[in-house]
């Protein structure tokens, strides 16, 4: 009798891990057969794009200054005495990063508030809504009508020239354009590029101008991209990417599966504890 129940649980036990096995095999390998069946032309950039010519967007290149920008503005002339005085800038304090709680400080005209910078001598100039060339000489015109200099040469710089990119990426990430001029496909280059689940015909970017947020839908998957004026990045854009449905629906049968995993381990692990 004993062993008539002895083969009866070993069937039983058997079954149940045979079947929970089963289940752990199919929650394991979905995610492969689900990303096997994606359409490889949702998975690449710039399909059907033969040889062509596609002529830049020039004037994006040159981004209009905003509040909150900082600036490096440097001046030179015939007389570099006499110049010197311009470049001692003003001291911005930044986000304390020593164990002291001391602050660093880093050299530059913040644009205030009211979109203002406060220059030597010169005092408060309108900077916000102008283009670095356009201030620039804004500047050159100040120092030479006020003969404070002769031939100046005015140089104006982002010292927080920076782009988000976040979402379906490998790295999302704030990046820092030291060279002031970076192309979307560079930013998300710099961000580990597009992960598979990624939805590439609907990128998400986020633009600022004078106070007003600009969202624009962009398809990596045409030519559209290379001859649109979001081709060439500014400063403070937000690039978002989207996943794709392939990622929503694994993640959430993932979340479904969990808890019968769990359960069917803990039941097997009390099930070999009790033999």
């Amino acid at each position: 009798m004993i062993t008539k129940y002895s083969k009866l649980f070993d069937t039983f036990y058997s079954w149940l891990f045979t079947f929970s096995g089963f289940k752990l095999v199919v929650v394991l390998t979905a995610p492969f057969f689900l990303t096997s069946c994606v359409n490889i032309k949702k998975a690449t950039y710039f399909n059907e794009v033969g040889e062509a010519e596609f002529e830049g967007q020039v004037e994006s290149l040159e981004p209009v200054l905003q509040k909150n920008d900082i600036l490096s503005i440097s001046v030179s002339s015939l007389n570099p005495d006499a110049a010197e005085i311009f470049n001692v800038s003003n001291l911005i304090a930044t986000q304390s990063s020593s164990s002291e709680g001391k602050t660093t400080q880093a050299s530059g005209y913040l644009i205030d508030q009211e979109g203002f910078i406060r220059f030597p001598i010169l005092g408060r100039l309108k900077a916000a809504g102008l283009t670095k060339k356009e201030l620039r000489e804004k500047i050159t015109q100040e120092l030479t009508s006020q003969k404070l200099l002769l031939e100046p040469i005015v140089d104006v710089r982002y010292l927080n020239y920076k782009v988000s990119v976040l979402g379906e990426v490998r790295n999302p990430s704030v990046l820092t354009i030291p060279n002031e001029k970076v192309t979307l496909l560079e930013a998300l280059g710099l961000a580990g590029d597009l992960t598979i689940y990624a939805k590439r015909d609907n990128v998400l970017l986020i633009r600022e101008k004078e106070g007003v947020k600009h969202t624009h839908r962009i398809d990596l998957t045409t030519d559209e991209l290379l001859t649109s004026p979001y081709y060439y990045l500014q400063s403070n854009d937000i690039v978002y990417v989207q996943p794709n449905k392939s990622k929503v629906a694994s993640t959430s049968r993932a979340v479904q599966w969990l808890p019968v995993i769990i359960s069917a381990l803990s039941f097997g692990i009390i099930a070999i504890d009790r033999l």
